[in-house]
Formats: C-alpha cells, sequence, structure tokens
C-alpha cells in the first residue's frame, strides 16, 4: 500500500485549477480577436467541449486509477510505442505551460518591482517552485490552494465590479460591438475563436497524471470543479468586456485585458489587484507542470522507459531526480530561446491539444479491448467521436492560423520522441554500441574485454527480468497473445505463468501441455509453468512479488470482469495485457 500523502478535493483541485484558470488571463482577449462579438459563444462552445471531456476522462481514468493519463491508457489498451507517444507530448505540453507561466509571472511582476531581471526572474521563479516540490506533495498542495481561492475572489470581484458598471453604464457599448462588421462570415469567426479558446482549457489533463495521490472519489470532483471555472468565468469576462470597451481596443490590450478591464470599470487598485493575482495564479501554473509530470516519469519509470534511479525519493516522498530533470530541461529551453517564447506557443498548442485528441482515442479503444473492465461512469461512443471532431477542429484552426507552429514542434517533438524510443530498446542500442567499440578499438583489448563484460551485463539484467502471467485457464489462443504482447513490447526471456487453484477452481489438464507447446514455439522466451494453492487478491500478489522479487507492474492479468472483487489499483499496479 502507498504511503504518499491523499489529496482531498480542494488541493486537488488547486492543483490542475490553477493551471486551467489562468486562462481567463489571456483566452477572452484571444476569443474576441478572432470571434469578434460571438467570442461568447465560442467559450461556451469551448465549456460544452470539455463537458464531453469529463466522461471521457472519468470512464478511463475510473477504470485504470494510475498515474500517467494518456500514457496509462494506450499503455492498457494498446502498446508502449503509442503509450511513449502520449507521455512525450504531455512532457512538452509541461516544460512549454511551465517556462511560459514563469516568464509571463515575471512580467507581471515587473510592474511592481521594475528592477527585476526577466531572465534572472524567470529562472528563479522556476527555482522556487523546484524547491517547493522537493518538500513534497503536501507542502505543495497548500501553496496551490492559497493562490487558487486568491485567484478565484479575485475573478469573483473582477466579474462583480465590471458587473455593476455595465448596470450603471447601461448595454450601448455592447450594443455597439455587436452591430460591427467583420470581413470574416460568422461560421468563420466562430471557428477561429473556438480554436483559439481551445487553449483555455490546458490543465484539465494535468489531474489525470498524479490521480494516486488523490483520495477516493476526488478524481471526477476536480473534473467538474475546472468544468464550472472555465464554463462560467470564460464567456463571462468576454461578454463584460464586449460590454465596457469598443472591440478595436482589445487588441491593444491583449496581454493585460483584465486588467484593463478592471481599471476602467474599477479605478487603480482593481487593475492593481488583477495583476498581482496574475502574477500568482501564473506562478501556480508552474506548480501544476511540476506535479503533473512527476506523476507521469514515476509511472513511466515503472515501466522501465526511464532509469529505475528516477525513482529515488528523498524524506518527504519526493522523486528529486525527476524535479531536477524537469527543472533543468525547462531552464535550457529558457536561455536557448532567450526569453523570446513565442516559438514555445506553438509546441505548447500541438502538444497540448494532440494529448487531448489521444486520450479520447484511449477511451475508443479501452472500449475496444477491455470491455469487461469495471469502470464507475461510460461515456457514449457518440460523444467521444464528438469530443474528437472539436479537438480536431481546434488543432487544423490554430495549425491555419499559425502555420508556422507545426514546424516549431516538430523541432521539439522529434528529438523528445526519438530519445524515447532510445529507452524503449536499450538493449538493441547497447548491443550495436558494442560491435562499433570492438570495431574500431581492438588495440585496447583489455579495456574493451571490461566494457564489453558491463554492457553484456548490463543486457543480461534487463533480459533476465522475469515477468509473471496470471491464468485462470486461458486457452492457447489467448496465452499466445500473451506471448506476442511480451515478445513486442518488453524487453525480457523469461515469463512464468501463474494458475491459482483452490477449493473453487482447478486448472484444466490440457494447460501443462499448451504452455508447453508456447515453450517450443518461442525459443527466445524461457516459458515456466506454476500452480499455488490460494486465493487471487493483493495479498497474494504482494507475496509474490516478494517471494520472487518481481516487480508488481511486471505482473500481468487479462481483464476483469463484473464480478471481480478487486479494483485494479488494489492490486498493487498489476498490469492488463488481453
Amino acid at each position: 500500500m502507498s504511503t504518499h500523502t491523499k489529496l482531498s478535493e480542494l488541493p486537488a483541485t488547486a492543483i490542475c485549477g490553477n493551471d486551467i484558470s489562468s486562462s481567463c488571463l489571456y483566452v477572452s482577449a484571444l476569443s474576441i480577436l478572432y470571434a469578434g462579438q460571438y467570442a461568447w459563444i465560442s467559450l461556451l462552445l469551448v465549456g460544452g467541449t470539455l463537458f464531453l471531456f469529463r466522461k471521457i476522462y472519468g470512464e478511463v481514468v475510473g477504470a485504470l486509477p494510475l498515474n500517467g493519463g494518456a500514457y496509462n491508457v494506450l499503455l492498457n489498451s494498446a502498446n508502449k510505442s503509442a503509450a511513449s507517444l502520449a507521455a512525450c507530448l504531455t512532457i512538452l505540453s509541461y516544460v512549454a505551460t511551465s517556462v511560459i507561466s514563469a516568464n509571463e509571472a515575471i512580467h507581471y511582476a515587473v510592474s511592481f518591482f521594475p528592477s527585476v531581471p526577466i531572465m534572472m526572474g524567470t529562472v528563479g521563479l522556476l527555482l522556487l517552485f523546484f524547491l517547493l516540490n522537493l518538500l513534497g506533495l503536501k507542502e505543495s498542495s497548500k501553496a496551490a490552494v492559497i493562490i487558487f481561492i486568491i485567484h478565484l475572489v479575485t475573478l469573483v470581484a473582477l466579474c462583480g465590479v465590471c458587473g455593476w458598471y455595465v448596470f450603471t453604464h447601461g448595454v450601448s457599448q455592447f450594443s455597439i460591438n455587436f452591430a460591427t462588421k467583420s470581413e470574416h462570415s460568422i461560421s468563420f469567426q466562430l471557428f477561429a475563436g473556438f480554436a483559439a479558446a481551445m487553449l483555455g482549457i490546458s490543465g484539465f489533463e494535468s489531474s489525470a497524471n498524479y490521480v494516486e495521490e488523490q483520495d477516493r472519489g476526488v478524481f471526477p470532483k476536480t473534473l467538474r470543479n475546472m468544468w464550472l471555472i472555465v464554463t462560467v468565468f470564460n464567456p463571462l469576462i468576454a461578454l463584460l468586456a464586449l460590454s465596457i470597451m469598443p472591440i478595436g481596443e482589445v487588441h491593444n490590450h491583449e496581454a493585460s485585458l483584465l486588467a484593463f478591464m478592471g481599471e476602467r470599470s474599477g479605478g487603480h487598485w482593481l487593475a492593481w489587484l488583477v495583476s498581482l493575482d496574475a502574477m500568482l495564479v501564473l506562478s501556480g501554473a508552474v506548480l501544476t507542470s511540476f506535479v503533473g509530470v512527476s506523476g507521469l516519469m514515476k509511472r513511466m519509470t515503472l515501466d522501465r522507459i526511464f532509469p529505475q534511479f528516477f525513482l529515488k525519493e528523498n524524506g518527504r516522498q519526493a522523486p528529486y531526480y525527476i524535479l531536477f530533470l524537469f527543472f533543468a530541461l525547462c531552464v535550457a529551453i529558457l536561455l536557448s530561446t532567450n526569453g523570446n517564447l513565442q516559438a514555445l506557443a506553438g509546441v505548447y498548442t500541438i502538444s497540448f491539444l494532440s494529448v487531448m485528441g489521444l486520450f479520447g482515442i484511449g477511451n475508443l479503444l479501452l472500449k475496444l479491448r477491455r470491455k469487461r473492465l469495471p469502470r464507475p461512469e461510460k461515456a457514449t461512443v457518440g460523444s467521444v467521436l464528438l469530443a474528437l471532431l472539436a479537438v480536431g477542429l481546434a488543432l487544423s484552426g490554430n495549425v491555419m492560423l499559425n502555420p508556422k507552429y507545426v514546424w516549431v514542434f516538430f523541432e521539439y517533438f522529434i528529438p523528445t520522441f526519438l530519445i524515447a524510443l532510445m529507452m524503449m530498446d536499450r538493449s538493441l542500442i547497447l548491443t550495436g554500441f558494442l560491435s562499433v567499440i570492438l570495431y574500431f578499438f581492438r588495440p585496447l583489448k583489455r579495456s574493451i574485454e571490461r566494457l564489453t563484460s558491463w554492457t553484456n551485463q548490463t543486457i543480461k539484467e534487463i533480459n533476465d527480468q522475469e515477468f509473471v502471467f496470471f491464468s485462470k485457464g486461458d486457452d492457447i489462443a489467448s496465452l499466445n497473445r500473451v506471448m506476442i504482447y511480451i515478445q513486442s513490447n518488453e524487453e525480457t526471456n523469461r515469463l512464468r505463468i501463474v494458475t491459482i487453484e483452490n477449493e473453487h477452481f482447478k486448472a484444466p489438464e490440457h494447460l501443462h501441455r499448451d504452455i508447453e507447446t508456447l515453450d517450443r514455439a518461442y525459443p527466445e522466451i524461457d516459458v515456466s509453468y506454476e500452480r499455488i494453492n490460494g486465493y487471487f487478491g493483493p495479498e497474494l500478489i504482494q507475496e509474490l512479488c516478494e517471494k520472487w522479487c518481481i516487480p508488481t507492474n511486471f505482473m500481468f492479468i487479462g481483464s476483469p470482469g463484473q464480478r471481480f472483487q478487486y479494483r485494479v489499483e488494489e492490486l498493487g499496479g498489476v498490469r492488463l495485457i488481453i
């Protein structure tokens, strides 16, 4: 059982909510620039899309309540390559979000402290949240809650003051804006505004990346709360902006629209409060990135995509190697762009929308390949397809509006994905590396022999890792699918097939002969068979894990049915493969 701190509804919502609610600072202006007087409709369409994704995420994470988000669902319904694709996109999205948010927060801070250097201030803010995460999730969540509450109070105050301004001054400005003619059709305005506004739901995917740190039943509440924030505040702020100022002025105040609205409706104090809030909530988005990426990379490390030392934690259960790597990566990208982060907007846009799309695809694969897996709620196929269509329209719209985003995205994505593929095929790369060394450096025989011995030992340790499949009398066709999965996705030459017998179940007599047949059919994998008396459950899995020294995430089962008495997360990380 995990001893990690479990988050209740407020801190769990605050961590991801700071990211998604920070969109209020920019998404209304973006939508108005593209959709004009119909921006609030585009923002409502985004809220509708997010409503569809509530059930999509709820079904997937309810069935597989493990960290990793899109990576986790594709790992359990497709294969490791597809899962790694989703993971790379998610990590890129977190890096871009973290760097952009930290940089924008420092830009707001300069309005209060003009002497703060932008680059050094951004690095300092990233360092601050790296150190805060080293204190553990509990301390990090406290900071997130404070920022989240201040942000919501500020938004309510701004909307209240702006609403009073409209009530006392009338709706004449809104009428003028609504009558304004555009060179584009209404349909194009709505489409372009929707595509731009979809960036305002970044952060919705984050909760799924740290679901194991949340109390039971909290995850769907975080989805509901994020949906409410986006659906209420974003269209409302757009309506208020159109009622307070001419559309033509929005472009002049794109970077600080809310502060300008506060200045016009309430005075300098409200503009000051909004700017302070913007600095805090953008900092909160940096915290979201650290928490989300640590949950994802821990899950990937357990599946041997990253080196196992990444799992090391300090006394406060913080994975310090993962946190430091993410901090270093953010600083490296900040320095490589020299603070000009417009290019990162393309990485952020395409990565985030692609992750949302892959999650929808993962939901469909889960329906198709894991029909028997229990889940607390289900999204209809039609709603999933409609959500995927909406994401596809948003992705194509952003590419059409900003074609350069595509090339910038691939500049960052291709190296990242190649590194992930290299980590997945370490044995093959090490073997090729050894061949090159032997060819070019034969004179250095003694050194080469030592290197050879180390490399062979490393390869042997990787391939000697034994895997376990718990069978309940599967026929040879099902067992053959297990062998195909092991051969395609895992670096191992040892598989132990186990049946748990008791007074209610005895293994079929033919099972032993079927396994001998598979052993001969797959000579590269040593297949053994073992019968154990007992009852399948978390206690037996833990006992076998300690007895055989095999981690639970290297143990597999078929998809359990509705009458299976345990939830997937209670089995300690056992994976589903058929």
